[in-house]
C-alpha cells in the first residue's frame, strides 16, 4: 500500500536518481554585467549548477575568462543598444530553443546629491541602470514565453528602498528596478514567469577598491574597515553570497515566489539603531 502511494506522489525514486537540490541542469540562463564581482559570482554558481550560461558585458577580457573557466559563452555587448540587445538575446535563444533564467545585475554607480548631479550623470546611470534593465525584460519575456516560462532576477539594492547620502542618481535608477520587478511579476504571473529581486547592502568587490583607492589614498585599509562596520554584521558580504542567493531564486524548489524582494545586507536596512 505504501508503495502504491508513494507511485501516486511520485515519490519512490531512488535516492540516487533524485535531482539535486537547487540544480540549474538543462537551464538556459543571461546573466548581465557578469564580468566581475557580483556577477562573475552568478555566472560561477550557475555553472557549478549546471546551466548553460551567457553572459553579457563590455569588459571583453574579464569576460572571456569567466566564460572559460565556467564553460560558458561570452558576448561584447552594450546594453544600452536596444537592438543590439534583440539580437544578442534571439541568438542565445537559438542555442537551445529556450530561455530560462534572466539574471540583470549590470549597473554602474555615482556619488553625488540632487544638487551635485548634472543632467549627463542623470542620463548615464538611466541608460545603464533603467533603460538596459527595461530592454533585457523586454526581449526576456518574450523568450520565456515561448520557452513555457522562466526566472528573472534583478538587482536592485538597499538604496531601492532606503535614503542613503550623496546617492541620489544611483538610488533613482534603483528604485526604478524595485518597481519595475513587481510590474513584471504582475503582469506574466499567467505566463509561468517569476521575477523577484534582492537588494545587496556593501558587498566586497572590485568597485568598492576602486572607489577607496581613488577616494581615500592612502587610507584604504581604515575606510574599508569603517565601511564594512556600517552593517549590523561587522563586515561586507561576499559577492558569492549574493549568488547562491539568486540561484535558489531560480530554481525549481523557489516555484512559489515571485514578486518578492529579498535584501543581502547584513542587517543594514533592520538592525541599525
Amino acid at each position: 500500500m505504501m508503495e502504491n502511494q508513494l507511485a501516486e506522489l511520485g515519490l519512490n525514486r531512488k535516492i540516487g536518481a533524485m535531482s539535486t537540490p537547487f540544480s540549474l541542469n538543462g537551464k538556459t540562463a543571461i546573466v548581465t554585467g557578469g564580468a566581475k564581482g557580483i556577477g562573475a559570482a552568478i555566472c560561477r554558481v550557475f555553472g557549478q549548477q549546471g546551466a548553460d550560461v551567457h553572459l553579457l558585458d563590455v569588459d571583453q577580457e574579464n569576460g572571456e575568462a569567466i566564460a572559460a573557466e565556467i564553460g560558458g559563452h561570452f558576448y561584447n555587448v552594450d546594453l544600452t543598444d536596444h537592438s543590439l540587445v534583440e539580437s544578442t538575446f534571439q541568438q542565445i535563444f537559438e542555442v537551445n530553443n529556450s530561455l530560462d533564467i534572466l539574471i540583470n545585475n549590470a549597473g554602474i554607480a555615482h556619488i553625488g546629491t540632487v544638487e551635485t548631479t548634472t543632467p549627463d550623470d542623470l542620463d548615464r546611470l538611466y541608460a545603464v541602470n533603467i533603460k538596459s534593465v527595461y530592454s533585457c525584460l523586454h526581449f526576456g519575456v518574450k523568450l520565456m514565453k515561448q520557452s513555457g516560462g522562466g526566472a528573472i532576477v534583478n538587482l536592485a539594492s538597499v538604496a531601492s528602498v532606503l535614503g542613503i547620502a550623496e546617492r541620489f542618481a544611483y538610488s533613482t535608477t534603483k528604485g526604478a528596478v524595485y518597481t519595475m520587478t513587481f510590474s513584471v511579476a504582475k503582469d506574466f504571473i499567467a505566463d509561468n514567469i517569476r521575477c523577484n529581486m534582492v537588494g545587496p547592502g556593501r558587498v566586497h568587490t572590485p568597485f568598492v577598491d576602486g572607489y577607496l583607492a581613488n577616494t581615500y589614498p592612502g587610507r584604504e585599509a581604515e575606510m574599508f574597515e569603517a565601511l564594512s562596520k556600517t552593517q549590523p554584521i561587522g563586515r561586507m558580504g561576499k559577492p558569492e553570497e549574493v549568488a547562491w542567493l539568486i540561484n535558489y531564486l531560480c530554481s525549481d524548489e523557489a516555484g512559489f515566489v515571485t514578486g518578492s524582494y529579498y535584501p543581502i545586507d547584513g542587517g543594514f536596512l533592520t538592525l541599525n539603531s
